[in-house]
């Protein structure tokens, strides 16, 4: 019985059995409602940080991708490994044979850097770099008495700012014996020059040997030319 303004109101109270639907509330606040508790910074504590995420994705890709190739390897993991030791001792060995890569030279470089000399000062500065085992100063000197000989024989015309290749190449015209060995001591000259390469023992001499034997080379001469000589 209720009371409520002088009136007297009669309702029939039954108790709660349970069996009565529950109060439900609606999907968009509740996902809300969730959303906002969630994002408590008590609940994230303990995450992992950004880096431990992606290296943790990383380890996982690394895994799936060993899984894989191990299972399309014949004898599984095992097999997988013994081919990785395989190329990795082949890497290496090709490393210490073939040494650092060469790098191309990515310009034109002069072959001659310093004041004008003549070819004995050249072969003196190379001889001297050889007795010290400086093989590649030795090289480099030693090509350009090759170069500075050719020009004081009027086989080559004086011309600052030529390079080795050109060098060679214009000395091969007038040399043709000696066209190949003077590429390669062009070639040699530009990789231990401006590609990172260290000159040896062996190339000095090959040099050493081509100056001399250049030195006691007649040029070619053209038919026109041979004709007035006789």
């Amino acid at each position: 019985m209720i009371v409520s303004g002088g009136v007297t109101y009669t309702a029939a109270l039954r108790p709660f059995t349970g069996e009565e639907p529950p109060v439900t509330i609606p999907r968009d606040p509740a996902r809300e409602a969730a959303e906002r508790e969630l994002s408590d910074p008590r609940y994230h504590q303990n995450d992992p940080s950004l880096f431990e995420r992606i290296l943790d994705r990383l380890w996982e890709w690394i895994s799936d991708l060993f899984s894989a190739a191990s299972g399309a390897t014949p004898g599984g993991a095992l097999g997988l490994l013994v081919i990785l030791v395989f190329v990795l001792l082949l890497v290496a060995a090709l490393w210490w044979r073939l040494g650092t890569p060469r790098r191309s030279p990515t310009t034109s470089a002069r072959l001659f850097d310093n004041g004008p000399r003549s070819a004995a000062e050249h072969r003196a500065a190379a001889e001297a770099h050889a007795a010290a085992q400086r093989w590649t100063q030795a090289v480099q000197e030693r090509m350009r008495a090759v170069v500075r000989s050719l020009e004081e024989r009027a086989l080559l015309d004086v011309r600052p700012g030529r390079t080795a290749d050109e060098a060679a190449a214009e000395a091969g015209r007038a040399l043709p014996d000696h066209t190949d060995r003077l590429r390669a001591a062009a070639r040699t000259f530009d990789d231990v020059t401006y590609g990172g390469r260290t000159a040896d023992e062996s190339a000095y001499r090959r040099l050493t040997e081509l100056d001399r034997d250049l030195e006691q080379t007649r040029p070619a001469l053209s038919g026109a030319a041979q004709g007035a000589v006789e």
